[in-house]
């Protein structure tokens, strides 16, 4: 491993981007242009991508297009910017996922608590032993919605203190939970789960940003991202309040349909997406073209 390659200390630090995984018309993973992404992503300021998150689709994926995507995105940009989802229904299967993210030379892993059913205290924990037993530093991804399983600030300083996780995605929306995390985890790292959240949480002491509309605009998030964490607010209000049209839409269930129709409008290509999801209604087409073409008409990229 060069010293470019570094594995950096702390890999979730910074802007990581939730990769839309391109799809062809036949719904086949499109790899090439998955690496070309990738890389794309990088050149424009991101500090790194999340493969198989749930704006990758990764639910949809067999298990070869599942690994094969985590390896394309190493090749395209080196492990040492990958931090790979690794849920699954069992801790098992997820401690596989966190073994081969390992394999692979990823810097460290996503994961959500178990996803089968609404899991208490005591299994959450012990999910998360399973999966650091891999090696890798944990990401906890808290998405209450999603799963009905609440990474509470006393849960989540159950599992720091354990050593079982390094840093959280802070997804439920309450911005008042980056306090008490601070003060019950001193060492646990917040990030940014939701876009629509992004410039309240740097406030708060994020250190990092899982994010999804990076995929269209690059530039223009990663500049909210880094005015926001260096405090100057002067930069980051405006330019929040003009992107969070397009921002409050990774909050919305729709959010996977409407990165990748920002995307085509903006000349990436994002593409259909695998089913179930449905392609967006009219109505929710027409406001993701407004707010994306409102961005695109005031400079930003």
């Amino acid at each position: 491993m060069t010293a470019a390659t570094k594995r950096p200390a702390r890999p979730w630090h910074g802007v990581l981007v939730a990769t839309a995984l391109p799809f062809r018309e036949d719904l086949s993973p499109d790899y090439d242009a998955y690496a070309e992404h990738c890389a794309w992503l990088v050149d424009g300021g991101c500090d790194g991508v999340v493969p198989n998150g749930s704006l990758g689709e990764y639910q949809v994926l067999t298990e070869r297009e599942r690994a094969r995507v985590v390896e394309t995105a190493v090749t395209a940009i080196g492990g040492h910017r990958v931090v790979p989802g690794v849920a699954a229904y069992g801790s098992t299967e997820a401690r596989r996922w966190a073994e081969h993210a390992a394999g692979a030379g990823c810097g460290a892993v996503l994961l959500l608590p178990p996803t089968s059913h609404r899991a208490e205290a005591r299994s959450v924990v012990a999910h998360y032993a399973e999966a650091a037993a891999a090696g890798l530093p944990v990401v906890a991804y808290n998405n209450p919605v999603d799963t009905r399983v609440d990474l509470t600030p006393e849960l989540l300083a159950v599992l720091h203190a354990e050593g079982h996780i390094h840093a959280v995605k802070e997804f439920s929306g309450d911005v008042r939970r980056a306090y008490e995390i601070a003060e019950r985890a001193p060492g646990l790292d917040l990030l940014a789960g939701a876009d629509d959240v992004l410039l309240e949480l740097a406030v708060a002491g994020a250190k990092g940003w899982v994010a999804g509309f990076p995929n269209a605009l690059p530039g223009a998030t990663t500049e909210l991202y880094r005015a926001a964490t260096a405090g100057d607010l002067a930069t980051a209000v405006p330019l929040y309040r003009r992107l969070h049209p397009l921002l409050r839409w990774d909050s919305r269930t729709e959010f996977v349909q409407a990165v990748k129709a920002s995307m085509d409008l903006v000349g990436r290509y994002g593409g259909p997406c695998r089913p179930p999801r449905a392609s967006l209604r009219p109505e929710q087409e027409t406001a993701v073209r407004a707010a994306t073409e409102q961005a695109l008409a005031t400079g930003l990229d």
